[in-house]
Order: structure tokens, then sequence, then C-alpha cells
């Protein structure tokens, strides 16, 4: 157990993580009667926009600075199963940032009401200019208030090579 001033580090990363909580619907669910793969990135894509909005990204922040996040990847592990009608929380910290805000790698992960971890997800993406299409730092108001994201204890300065550690490139279909 990872203690700081002898203080358990994970009750302190508790209390400080993001949390949001969902209950499964009849549309979450799969042929398989459990938690849908899309209804796992949609309780995530949920969280995100509320956390984003809780931290001052509101959309209209967003429209203002002419900015909106897009997403390179999600990976998500799958641990145990969630059904119909069940509680489940998602949370979010925030396990990477650039210097000037453009990349950004978000952790989730999902808890029923033991606390038992259902899954996790790692998350990296970037702010884009909605004029230009390119990808864009964030600005110094921006940038202060994610500086106050609750971060992961692994928390790392992103560099644009960070964004490309699988090394995947696209491959188009012949002419």
């Amino acid at each position: 157990m990872y203690r700081v001033n002898n203080c358990n580090f994970e009750e302190i990363r508790a209390k400080t993580m993001y949390k949001k909580e969902f209950e499964i619907r009849w549309s979450d669910i799969d042929a398989n009667r459990h938690l849908a793969n899309s209804a796992y990135i949609n309780f995530m894509s949920h969280t995100r926009a509320t956390f984003l909005q809780d931290h001052g990204f509101s959309l209209m922040a967003l429209s203002k600075a002419g900015i909106g996040p897009v997403v390179f990847y999600e990976h998500v592990h799958y641990f145990k199963e969630a059904f119909l009608s069940q509680s489940i929380t998602v949370s979010l910290e925030v396990s990477g940032l650039s210097e000037d805000g453009m990349f950004f790698r978000f952790e989730h992960n999902f808890y029923n009401r033991k606390g038992e971890n259902l899954a996790f997800c790692e998350i990296s993406g970037a702010w884009i200019d909605l004029e230009t299409r390119k990808l864009t730092g964030l600005s110094e108001a921006l940038l202060e208030m994610a500086s106050q994201f609750p971060k992961t204890e692994n928390f790392k300065i992103l560099t644009k090579e960070d964004m490309r550690i699988h090394g995947r490139m696209p491959k188009h279909l012949p002419s």
C-alpha cells in the first residue's frame, strides 16, 4: 500500500479522481445481456464531456476559443461483466498533457457498487482548431485550467512522439 505523509495514496486518489455515476439501461446491453462495447465508449464520452464542463471547458468556452477535442485512440481492457439495472461509476484522471496543452491522455476506470474494477481505458487525443482543421495548443487561460486537472500517479508531459507510440499509420486503398 502506497502512503504519502502517513495517508493511504489510494484513498487520496479516490477522493481526487473525477467520477460519474450511471445506471445501465436496456439500450446499453448487447445480445449477451451485458454492457455493450458501444455503451462503454458512450459512458466514457459522457464522463469526459461533464469533466471538461466542470473544469471550465464548457461548450461556450470551447466555441469562443474555436477548438474541439479529437480522439486518436481508445484502448479498452475488460475485466468483469456489468448487467442491466446495475449502477456503475466511471472515473477519469489525466495521465498526460503536452506543455502547450495540445495533446492529452486520459484514463477511465469502470467500477461496480462494490468498488470492483470492471474495465480500464486509456484514451489519447488533441485539440483541433475548428476553422483551420489543424491541431492546436490551448490558450493561456485554458492551459491554466488544464493544469488543475486531477492527475494519475504516473502523469507524463506528452510529446508528439507519444501520440505515435503504437506506430500505426494510414494504409490507403490502391487507386
